[in-house]
């Protein structure tokens, strides 16, 4: 198994999304913190067991699953949500396909994703059949699934107490994370 080097800082595409509440859906309204996507952070050679063991050792991020992403949409209530993908491509969907303001983008192995606590996400479209992920929340932190339906306001209300990361979830003491 190679090493999992990651993308040096100065040479890391960032692109960072607000996205306006559509519905009962808040995106990164409550919190305003953006969505944050890192191209390539991970060579395409880093496995799925690299990326957990890159994101552990920083120690803000607990891995927890590895899977595709759900082909509806969802947000996170009660913690923030980081997503190194971990094999093939696909087009997703952050903030919901109702929403004219939503961002859709490709991403592949080797790009993380930063999903603040409230926005909501889900695949479009796997294309090559082969994508996954590795899921991670902050350390402490459990995660629970909304829908943007009526009856999750009481829930939607707790992200505005939701901690951001103390020390970015893939470089630890300086990343982009820390920078919003």
């Amino acid at each position: 198994m190679a090493s999992s080097k990651l993308t040096p800082l100065e040479e890391l595409k960032v692109l960072k999304h607000q996205i306006p509440a559509h519905g009962l859906t808040p995106n990164t309204s409550i919190q305003n913190k953006p969505l944050m996507i890192y191209r390539s952070a991970f060579p395409s050679t880093t496995d799925a067991s690299q990326i957990e063991n890159q994101l552990s050792s920083v120690g803000v991020v607990t891995p927890q699953w590895r899977y595709t992403m759900y082909d509806f949409s969802h947000f996170h209530s009660t913690s923030h949500e980081v997503l190194g993908i971990a094999a093939g491509k696909a087009k997703l969907c952050f903030g919901h396909e109702d929403n004219p303001k939503r961002v859709e983008e490709t991403l592949q192995k080797g790009d993380v994703v930063i999903v603040p606590a409230g926005v909501s996400h889900r695949l479009l479209q796997d294309l090559d059949g082969g994508f996954s992920m590795v899921g991670c929340y902050p350390t402490g932190w459990s995660w629970d699934m909304c829908y943007g339906k009526s009856g999750e306001e009481s829930k939607i209300e707790k992200i505005k107490e939701l901690p951001w990361f103390k020390r970015d979830p893939v470089y630890g003491d300086d990343g982009p994370v820390l920078q919003v």
